[in-house]
């Protein structure tokens, strides 16, 4: 493995570390599970085997049938590796009274090292941190704090009609090498939702006189989640600085918004009972940006885009708001907003009230609708049986609907080997549709 520029860029999902973890980790379980006593094999094996199977079941019966905390089941594989790991905390907890202290000890450390494996694999399947550096992003990344000098205010590059920005764009001979990074609240002033702090962030070309007018992509994480995620999962600022130095210091502006209010929370990201979330989207969040930044004013240059969940709210805010966003970038979206099955999302959003639902559910506007002036792009992983034939289906939708619209399908599941470059991989497009670049 070519070894990266240092421990913190070593990667936790390919390589030595991972498979180091899984040895050390299958040891650890078999040494949990032999024993020379009769009692373990007759007794005690038996009962924490039982244990661990009853307490996984457990679990997977309350996240996926009670509490419903996700609109789609556990995977499987998770819910196995998951499993693994209270087999190796019950084998630890079950052996304690036949070891003296050392002993004990080592079964703690043996459990442990059970856990580290469990929690490699489920981080393996999501690709959530491939590296140390990913998991602690957010406090190796350096944010600015927004000011005046930010805002609305400074003379803009003019673009005739016919150019793109980059046509008429001169970089000055003191453009900055990054953009900046700034956390900042977005009130919910009409929608009143109760939203996480965001994120800003601008490219380089964005600190210069005569400022260009930029597009600006509103960007959401999935569920569970919240903004952080883009910034660590996601590497959103390296992502945007390698465009960014690839175009001259030309990249769109990206505003990572919140449309949860908490991590497991599930809005729907609609107007129901559970909260103004597509006002605060479609209100509040451009009201917010008008008045901080300066950006590309007209719907053309305003991209909304998400992840699984967030892609789902980006095809419904493109749908439902189409005066204010333009093109759509869904990654990883489903066909429908969902707390798990149609009759739970219609009592405890809408009363019950089907029709309410159906005027705001995509699918459905898009068989009553037509939308020649919206882009969109519908993003999948291969091998995401869940997720991509639904993204499938939200796409030919989009095309009898008058969209023009791209099926792009990309290599892994549903997890961030997708949502990374499902982003990155759409910016050379998204900057050519909003007439950022030719």
């Amino acid at each position: 493995m070519r070894i990266a520029a240092g421990p913190l860029d070593w990667s936790l999902v390919n390589g030595w570390i991972p498979l180091t973890l899984l040895a050390v980790g299958l040891c650890a379980l078999a040494v949990l599970l032999l024993s020379r006593r009769r009692t373990w094999w007759t007794r005690l094996l038996p009962a924490a085997v039982l244990l661990a199977a009853l307490l996984t079941w457990l679990l997977r019966t309350a996240v996926d049938d009670w509490l419903q905390p996700f609109p789609d089941p556990l995977p499987t594989d998770v819910v196995i590796w998951t499993g693994i790991v209270v087999l190796g905390v019950c084998l630890a907890v079950f052996r304690m009274p036949t070891l003296r202290w050392k002993g004990r000890l080592g079964a703690v450390l043996a459990g442990l090292c059970v856990v580290l494996l469990g929690a490699s694999e489920v981080n393996k399947h999501f690709d959530q941190y491939p590296t140390a550096r990913t998991a602690l992003n957010s406090w190796l990344t350096k944010t600015t704090r927004l000011t005046d000098a930010t805002g609305p205010t400074e003379p803009a590059l003019q673009v005739p009609a016919g150019k793109t920005v980059s046509d008429v764009w001169k970089p000055p001979p003191d453009l900055p090498k990054d953009g900046t990074l700034s956390h900042t609240p977005i009130p919910g002033t009409t929608s009143h939702f109760d939203a996480r702090s965001g994120y800003v962030y601008l490219p380089p070309a964005y600190r210069t006189t005569p400022r260009p007018l930029l597009p600006v992509i509103v960007l959401m994480a999935g569920q569970p989640g919240s903004p952080d995620d883009w910034i660590n999962s996601g590497r959103l600022v390296d992502m945007m600085n390698a465009f960014a130095a690839d175009h001259r210091g030309l990249a769109p502006v990206v505003v990572v918004v919140d449309p949860l209010g908490s991590q497991f929370a599930n809005t729907l990201c609609l107007d129901s009972k559970l909260g103004n979330v597509q006002t605060y989207l479609a209100t509040d969040v451009p009201d917010w940006i008008r008045g901080h930044l300066q950006v590309a004013p007209a719907r053309t240059s305003w991209i909304i885009s998400g992840i699984s969940f967030g892609g789902t709210c980006s095809i419904q805010l493109g749908v439902n708001a189409p005066q204010v966003y333009g093109v759509v970038n869904d990654i990883s979206g489903q066909e429908a907003p969902t707390l798990g099955s149609l009759r739970k999302t219609l009592d405890k959003a809408f009363g019950g009230d089907a029709a309410a639902f159906a005027k705001v559910n995509p699918l459905d506007v898009l068989a009553r609708e037509r939308f020649p002036d919206t882009k969109a792009a519908f993003v999948a992983g291969s091998s995401d049986n869940t997720y991509r034939p639904q993204q499938r289906k939200m796409y030919e939708a989009a095309l009898k609907a008058g969209m023009r619209a791209e099926w792009v399908l990309l290599p892994g599941g549903h997890s961030w080997q997708v949502w990374r470059p499902g982003l990155e991989r759409q910016l050379p497009w998204l900057a050519r549709e909003t007439g950022l670049i030719p």
